[in-house]
C-alpha cells in the first residue's frame, strides 16, 4: 500500500504561505468568530493598510471605549484585557508611530491615560496591569523625543503628568534609557508653577530633577524628616560629593544626626545622647566617603575598620586593604580574619570567611568550634558542599 504524503508538521509563515491568500482569509474569518482580541486586531492591520489616519481613528475608538467602561473586569477576564491593550500599544509603537509619529504620541498618551479608570475596575491582585503599562513606559518617553518638537504635544505631556503624577512617577523610574536628560529638561520647564509645588507631584518632581542632573531642585524637594533620615541623608551626601560639594556634603550628613548635629565622628549608631537615631550603613559609608573627600584619610581607615570589626562586613575591609601599602594589607587582612576566628557570632564568621573566599581559615573555624558548628544554620548545606572537595573533615563537622 503506497503511504499518503505527510503534510507539513509546522506552523510557521512559508507553510502557511502555501495555503494562498484566499484560504488564510477564510481561516482568518473563521478563528476570528468569538475572538473578540482577534476580530479587533484584524480591523486594526485592515485599517493600517488603509493609512494612518484610519489606523490612528480606529485606536482612538477602541480606547475611548475602555475610558468610559464602567464594568468591572474580574480575574478571569483579565488576562484578555491586557492582550488587547498590549495589542493597540504594539499597533501604535510598531505600526503608527513610522508614519505618523505626533498621532502616535497623543494616542499612546490617551492609552496612558486608561491606567486610572482600569486600576479601579481590574480585579489585579497579582499587579500584572501596572506591570503591563511599566513595560510600556520606554514607548511613551521614546514616541514623546519624536514628538515633542511640536509645543502642542510637550504641552499634553506636561498636562497629563501634572493631571496623574503619581501614576507618572512610576512610569519615569521604568523609562530606562528612552527618557533622555535632554526632554527632562524640557518636561520640567513646561510644568505649571502650581504642578512643581503640589505635595502628590513631589515623586514626580524628584525623578525628573535626578534624571535632568538638576540637584538643586532634587534637594529642594526634601521633607524635613527626609533630610532627618539617614538613608536619605546618604543618598544626598553621596550626589553632593559626586558635584564636588563637599561641605554641603557633610551637612547633608549631619542633618540625620540630630539632637548632635555638629558630632561627626559619632557614627555606628551609639548613643551620646538621648533621642539620636540609629544610623544606618548607608550612612556610614557615605560618612567615609566625605571624610575621603575632606582628606581625612587615617580617620576614614579607622571608621572601615571599626565598620568591619563590628558586622564583619566584607566591603569596607575590602576599602580598608585598598588603601594599605604593600605587605601592609597581607598583615591587616590576617588580622581581620583572626578578629572573625574570634567572634561570638559564629553564623556570621563562617559566612564572612566563606564569602570572602578564605576556605582554609574557615575549615580551622569549623574544627575548632565544633559544637557550634553542628548547630542548624541557614547555610549550611551550601558551606560544607564548597568546603568538600579540599576540606572533608571540616565538611563531614558542618554536616
Amino acid at each position: 500500500m503506497a503511504q499518503r504524503p505527510k503534510a507539513p508538521a509546522r506552523l510557521n509563515a512559508a507553510n502557511l504561505t502555501a495555503l494562498g491568500a484566499s484560504r488564510l482569509a477564510e481561516l482568518l474569518t473563521e478563528a476570528s468568530t468569538g475572538d473578540a482580541n482577534l476580530k479587533r486586531r484584524l480591523r486594526l492591520e485592515l485599517a493600517a493598510e488603509a493609512g494612518p489616519d484610519r489606523l490612528a481613528a480606529e485606536i482612538d475608538k477602541r480606547i475611548g471605549a475602555l475610558a468610559t467602561a464602567r464594568v468591572r473586569v474580574s480575574w478571569r477576564k483579565r488576562g484578555e484585557l491586557i492582550r488587547d491593550l498590549e495589542t493597540h500599544r504594539r499597533m501604535i509603537v510598531d505600526r503608527l508611530a513610522p508614519a505618523d509619529a505626533r498621532a502616535a504620541f497623543a494616542s499612546l498618551l490617551a492609552w496612558f491615560d486608561l491606567f486610572a479608570g482600569l486600576s479601579v475596575r481590574v480585579k489585579d491582585p497579582r499587579g500584572e496591569l501596572i506591570f503591563a503599562f511599566e513595560d510600556a513606559a520606554p514607548d511613551l518617553w521614546t514616541l514623546a523625543a519624536a514628538a515633542v518638537e511640536n509645543p502642542a504635544a510637550l504641552d499634553a505631556l506636561a498636562e497629563a503628568v501634572g493631571r496623574r503624577p503619581q501614576d507618572y512617577a512610576r512610569w519615569i523610574g521604568a523609562a530606562g534609557d528612552a527618557l533622555t536628560p535632554d526632554l527632562t529638561r524640557r518636561l520640567l520647564d513646561a510644568l505649571p508653577v502650581a504642578v512643581r509645588g503640589a505635595r502628590p507631584a513631589r515623586g514626580a518632581m524628584r525623578r525628573l530633577a535626578d534624571r535632568a542632573g538638576d540637584l538643586d531642585l532634587w534637594l529642594s524637594l526634601a521633607t524635613p524628616e527626609e533630610k532627618g533620615s539617614p538613608d536619605f541623608a546618604a543618598g544626598a551626601a553621596r550626589r553632593l560629593l559626586a558635584d564636588g560639594r563637599v561641605a554641603e556634603a557633610r551637612a547633608a550628613l549631619e542633618a540625620a544626626l540630630q539632637p548632635a548635629p555638629a558630632n561627626r565622628r559619632w557614627t555606628f549608631g551609639r548613643n551620646p545622647a538621648a533621642g539620636r537615631p540609629t544610623l544606618t550603613p548607608a550612612w556610614e559609608l557615605a560618612s567615609i566617603d566625605v571624610l575621603e573627600a575632606e582628606g581625612q584619610r587615617t580617620e576614614a581607615q579607622d571608621l572601615r575598620w571599626a565598620m568591619f570589626e563590628r558586622d564583619l562586613s566584607p566591603q569596607p575591609l575590602r576599602d580598608y586593604l585598598a588603601r594599605l601599602p604593600d605587605f601592609d594589607d597581607v598583615e591587616a587582612l590576617d588580622r581581620a580574619f583572626a578578629h572573625a576566628a574570634a567572634a561570638d557570632d559564629f553564623g556570621a564568621a563562617l559566612g564572612f570567611l566563606m564569602d570572602w573566599p578564605a576556605h582554609r581559615e574557615a575549615a580551622a573555624l569549623v574544627l575548632e568550634r565544633r559544637r557550634e558548628a553542628q548547630r542548624t544554620w541557614p547555610r549550611k548545606a551550601e558551606w560544607a558542599a564548597r568546603l568538600l572537595q579540599r576540606y572533608p573533615e571540616a565538611a563531614e563537622a558542618l554536616g
